[in-house]
């Protein structure tokens, strides 16, 4: 596999605090339904 560098890993924005979050390995398999940057932030959804 080939390494990619930081700058050029996807970026989305959080719905609850509106910060930019970068990819992590354990998002791998569910890049596309990953709303939140933390568990805090996912359990702050209200």
């Amino acid at each position: 596999m080939k390494k990619v560098k930081k700058k050029n890993l996807p970026i989305k924005t959080c719905v609850v605090c509106n910060r930019p979050f970068t990819w992590r390995k354990k998002w791998d398999k569910n890049w596309e339904e990953v709303k939140y940057c933390s568990k805090k932030c996912s359990k702050n959804k209200s």
